[in-house]
């Protein structure tokens, strides 16, 4: 039986070699965030938000053209299964 995720942490290549990190809760919210926010504003020169959990009063703004690479990772945060 495979395991599920905790969260999804999602990597940002910047244009200009900046990293960065958000978590998301899961692959469907980060899906719903990728295709309304990033796609459909891809050519703006527009900030949008990137959404930080875990961080009250914190955000992140980038311009859609300046995403160069997206690498989503899974995140497990329990202990090895043990059957």
């Amino acid at each position: 039986m495979p395991r599920k995720p905790d969260e999804y942490a999602v990597h940002l290549l910047i244009s200009g070699g900046h990293r960065e990190e958000v978590r998301f809760n899961t692959v469907q919210d980060f899906q719903k965030w990728y295709s309304g926010e990033l796609i459909a504003k891809s050519d703006s020169e527009d900030f949008i938000n990137i959404p930080i959990k875990n961080i009250q009063g914190e955000y992140m703004v980038v311009r859609p053209t300046s995403v160069l690479a997206i690498r989503v990772e899974p995140v497990f945060l329990g202990s090895v299964e043990r059957f």
